[in-house]
């Protein structure tokens, strides 16, 4: 008898990985390479950060902690609520994750069933529907566009049937596009009224350029809220996210986070204690991500590329390339090979008609994004699409 894998594992790539894969073995034989591929800080973690570990490794032991992170920790992302939002969190509804990845994993075990139906938008984020896929959990797809503002609406919902869970973010990936408070409160009371499990992923909360986001829990404590401490506070590799977890979902959660983790990681979760307090810091890179967005979105205006989702948080631009191709993944290929610049296809965030978009982070510096830049617009005249 021949062994075989389990379906359950047999999801789509997270295409952005394998884009990052590719640049940096180009990069490790040689080749000067700009990445845009990826959605990560250019800007290390705050000096207050770093200086909390140093001292955490010199005095700690640095063992488990309690699965749901240390008290210190839940304690100032309760006040972080009260402070950035004006809404009170009692420190017993956070959970400290290991990175909003596990969070969404959490997430999904506890709040639906095998065969449920979670709504999320298309373009959006791919590890939402294939880590849905691999709990047999269905992903739905809702269509958003400029019409919607790239953002799930009752109206859409309406058209789907019924649901067991909606997934929103808000600012979005690949987009950039926002929920407005008044809407994110119709969408809330849309779910609540239809016993519809809402997950809110709002780790770009902080990266925003027009307005502030709102979080969910203004609106009931029904929501599943996804935070991170990677994006704004620029913590990526330190794997450290959080929830805010309805009391019905709490136990599960936390019985799920002990066998899954034991804990998070213990010298992440000490170095994280300072990070509220660094928001200067933190806000003058949303100042260069601003710049960055601006340089970018009149550099691939000049080159002929005129159409994006409008990118109103986050730090991303999503492309319409689909007067030059429907083949994002050569489109790419190419812009790597020939010169040096990753960019992530669009089809990693719709399987649909991502073959005409791609996605360019840029949140390094300003440096690579205008050199990436002036590289695309020399290139695309002789590229032969």
């Amino acid at each position: 008898m021949s062994l075989r894998p389990s379906r359950r594992g047999l999801v789509p790539p997270f295409l952005a990985m394998d884009v990052l894969r590719a640049a940096n073995e180009r990069q490790a034989a040689g080749a000067e390479i700009i990445h845009l591929e990826v959605g990560q800080p250019g800007s290390s973690a705050p000096e207050p950060v770093l200086e909390a570990a140093r001292h955490a490794l010199a005095s700690e032991p640095i063992g488990y902690t309690d699965a749901l992170g240390i008290p210190p920790l839940r304690q100032a992302i309760a006040a972080h609520y009260q402070t950035q939002y004006g809404v009170l969190v009692d420190p017993a509804e956070v959970v400290v994750t290991t990175g909003s990845s596990a969070a969404f994993l959490l997430a999904f075990l506890a709040a639906f069933e095998p065969g449920d139906r979670v709504g999320l938008a298309i373009p959006g984020y791919p590890a939402y529907r294939n880590i849905l896929s691999a709990l047999e959990i269905e992903p739905v797809h809702i269509a958003v566009g400029e019409n919607a503002h790239y953002q799930p609406t009752p109206e859409l919902l309406d058209d789907l049937g019924s649901l067991d869970g909606l997934i929103v973010a808000s600012p979005a990936n690949p987009t950039g596009t926002m929920i407005g408070a008044a809407e994110l409160a119709r969408l809330t009371a849309y779910c609540r009224d239809r016993g519809i499990r809402l997950v809110s992923d709002e780790i770009y909360h902080g990266i925003t350029y027009e307005a502030a986001a709102a979080t969910a829990h203004a609106y009931g404590r029904e929501a599943v809220i996804v935070n991170s401490f990677s994006k704004y506070y620029s913590m990526t590799g330190w794997r450290l996210g959080w929830m805010l977890v309805p009391p019905d979902l709490a136990r599960s959660v936390e019985c799920l986070a002990q066998n899954f983790y034991i804990s998070p990681p213990a010298l992440s979760q000490i170095a994280a204690l300072p990070v509220f307090g660094c928001r200067v810091e933190l806000d003058s890179h949303v100042a260069r991500y601003r710049a960055n967005r601006d340089l970018l979105i009149r550099t691939l205006g000049a080159a002929g590329l005129t159409r994006f989702a409008p990118a109103e948080g986050a730090f991303y631009l999503y492309v319409d390339i689909s007067s030059l191709t429907r083949d994002s993944e050569e489109f790419c290929r190419r812009l790597l090979t020939e010169t040096g610049v990753a960019v992530t296809p669009g089809l990693d965030f719709d399987p649909i008609k991502g073959g005409g978009w791609i996605r360019f982070s840029f949140a390094g510096s300003t440096e690579d994004v205008a050199e990436a830049a002036r590289r695309l617009k020399d290139w695309l005249p002789r590229s032969r699409w």
